[in-house]
């Protein structure tokens, strides 16, 4: 099995009687759903229309990954939340890249023809945050010469090789963080296009600003302190001379 689409859902309800009737089933060779424990009728409707959906036994984004990659066959997956943000049209030119050698996948909200959906607002707080962690990833992990412009976007696909060989462990949002930052190290080809992030259908955004910000602080402070905590290692263990 080639191509494997994992939708990822938490109360979506609006967003998956938009989505779902008018998803075709020929996207993937597979289908399945990861949920997080809605109560608004989301799992009853994916189960109506034919699509399998496993729970997660711990909350969080990450976790949902993790999950989606366990229960999935394909060898390229891509992940898709139902919430109206990400472009159903989208789906087919990740699994493209995937097929034409990238480990990793971005729909990017920040390169030439995207949109973010903060675009044309005066403050676009959420932006200048993505894109200030975006370019402090490129500056400190990405060796290679095409700079990634969305590091943090959830939108995106993995050869799944790739992603076991990443092990991420984070639980929430920052999951998107961490593959990107492990993928740059392991210098694997991360690959982008533009895409365009339209408004909410309906509900609540799950990634409230402030505590996702600070998770990604944290992250990003993680990462530095194993970076020099393996300088020092190699420093000490240095031939004398």
């Amino acid at each position: 099995m080639k191509r494997t689409l994992v939708i990822l859902t938490l109360n979506e309800i609006d967003g998956v009687t938009s989505i779902i009737p008018h998803l075709s089933r020929s996207i993937a060779d597979e289908i399945l759903a990861v949920d997080g424990g809605s109560l608004d009728g989301t799992v009853e409707f994916l189960l109506d229309h034919g699509i399998r959906v496993f729970q997660q036994d711990k909350p969080g984004r990450g976790e949902a990954f993790r999950v989606g990659m366990q229960n999935s066959e394909g060898n390229d997956i891509v992940f898709f939340s139902p919430d109206g943000n990400e472009d159903v049209n989208d789906i087919p030119k990740l699994f493209s890249l995937l097929e034409s050698g990238a480990d990793v996948a971005i729909a990017s909200r920040f390169l030439p023809g995207a949109r973010n959906e903060e675009d044309g607002e005066l403050f676009p707080f959420r932006k200048w945050a993505n894109q200030v962690f975006t370019w402090l990833a490129n500056l400190l992990w990405n060796k290679s010469n095409t700079r990634v412009s969305d590091t943090i976007n959830g939108f995106r696909g993995f050869r799944r090789q790739s992603f076991l060989s990443l092990k991420p462990t984070s639980l929430g949002f920052t999951i998107e963080y961490e593959t990107t930052i492990k993928a740059m190290r392991a210098r694997m080809k991360i690959t982008e296009i533009p895409t365009v992030e339209n408004h909410r259908i309906g509900g609540t955004t799950k990634g409230r600003s402030w505590p996702t910000g600070i998770s990604f602080m944290r992250y990003l402070f993680h990462e530095i302190m194993l970076d020099i905590r393996s300088t020092l290692r190699k420093v000490r263990n240095a031939p004398k001379s």
